[in-house]
């Protein structure tokens, strides 16, 4: 998902008309809306779903997708408001441009920014309340290598130099032989791949799709059949599936749902304010490279726990120096893509962020003390003018943020 600036002249009539259309959208009640529609079809179905589809399914998974719940805990962490508020103008392509009416232009259904810990900035769109939760895509990936990280420091899993067949025993004899956790968490594994968002036949829409060997994991079974392309830490090659398997690696670990286990470890200790919901595949098993639903809040909590070094209730999760390591540079990224890998995180100037596909990010400025995330549902999966504008948004934010007193 590239992140870098690319400039576009828009007619201003246009952007004017465009802005007043979805704005009228963004004010319409959320029971309008679902009572507009019904339910989307799941599973590979949702990379293609309408604009209308959009806003009534990236808020009901639950509904759509079999899923897996991540329960809260007795106590929620309070975000409390700042002093000082912050909305931010900026120049875009020439456009001066606010909050409201960047959120109406980018389909944005909610946004908000954490500076010391307080709120300094929420927002919401596309007729969202703040109890609703959002589908996160690709966020996803980086709590599941949060989850790698914990497993880490609770023994289960010996170090990332271990061989991924340590812990899915199923890739032994596959080009997965010699690949390590490292490797895997960073998307150098040299094993063959198609990220292609569009293409039915690619290998992001088929994975885990259907059950191809009976008492195999569909993900495991389909990961294991596919060529190697590069040795191992030679390349980067983005790889939803490789996520995934990630995923199953940490509850064959844990011996426990990743649900069950991000619950005890984060979601509860650090004060989620509500359930969040994993989508699973058609075995069962959470997807660890998609789809982990949480209210705006709850996406910004998370970032916070990350600033704050990994520590949930008073208890160290992560090992000591894992979220420095987890958002340093691990692979170097192809041309235009971005500053950097790390552990399922990418770096942004300043930060790292996790991100999702149609517009999903939580970004984190450690110096800055800032956090923010975003949630949007995009007409294009994954769209460079998207991604540049978002990053200017958020641009924007931060220099809002950091001037707030």
């Amino acid at each position: 998902m590239a992140t870098d600036v690319m400039r576009k002249t828009l007619d201003a009539r246009q952007v004017v008309k465009v802005i007043a259309a979805l704005a009228a959208c963004a004010l319409m009640p959320t029971s309008a809306i679902a009572a507009d529609a019904p339910l989307p079809p799941g599973g590979a179905a949702i990379l293609s779903w309408t604009p209308d589809q959009q806003l009534v399914g990236y808020r009901h998974m639950e509904k759509i997708d079999p899923v897996r719940v991540i329960r809260r805990g007795p106590h929620v962490r309070t975000l409390p408001m700042a002093a000082t508020r912050i909305d931010p103008t900026w120049n875009w392509n020439g456009a001066i441009v606010n909050t409201a009416s960047y959120m109406a232009r980018m389909r944005t259904s909610g946004v908000i920014v954490l500076k010391d810990g307080k709120v300094v900035l929420e927002r919401y769109g596309l007729g969202r309340r703040p109890e609703e939760r959002w589908t996160s895509f690709s966020v996803a990936k980086s709590v599941t290598s949060t989850l790698i990280g914990a497993a880490i420091q609770d023994g289960y899993i010996k170090s990332l130099d271990a061989p991924v067949t340590d812990y899915i025993h199923e890739l032994k004899g596959s080009a997965y032989d010699g690949v390590t956790i490292r490797q895997l968490v960073t998307m150098t594994s040299g094993v063959k791949w198609n990220e292609d968002y569009t293409d039915p036949h690619s290998d992001v829409a088929q994975a885990g799709e259907s059950i191809l060997e009976p008492g195999v994991n569909p993900i495991v079974s389909y990961m294991r059949r596919l060529p190697r392309a590069d040795p191992p830490g030679s390349k980067w090659v983005y790889k939803t599936g490789e996520t995934d398997l990630a995923g199953i690696l940490v509850s064959n670990a844990v011996g426990k749902p990743l649900a069950d286990y991000l619950s005890e470890k984060i979601w509860a200790p650090f004060g989620m304010e509500q359930d969040g919901v994993w989508v699973e595949d058609v075995a069962g098993h959470e997807r660890g490279g998609c789809c982990i639903s949480m209210t705006l809040r709850d996406y910004a909590r998370f970032g916070q726990f990350m600033l704050e070094g990994g520590t949930a209730g008073g208890v160290q999760v992560l090992p000591p120096g894992w979220v420095a390591d987890a958002t340093s540079k691990h692979a170097e990224l192809p041309p235009g893509e971005g500053d950097g890998y790390g552990y399922f995180w990418w770096l942004v100037p300043g930060g790292y962020a996790a991100e999702g596909i149609f517009g999903q990010q939580i970004f984190v400025f450690p110096r800055d003390h800032i956090v923010i995330a975003i949630n949007s549902a995009w007409a294009q999966a994954d769209s460079d003018q998207d991604w540049a504008a978002q990053a200017a948004f958020a641009e924007a934010l931060r220099s809002a943020a950091k001037a707030s007193r």
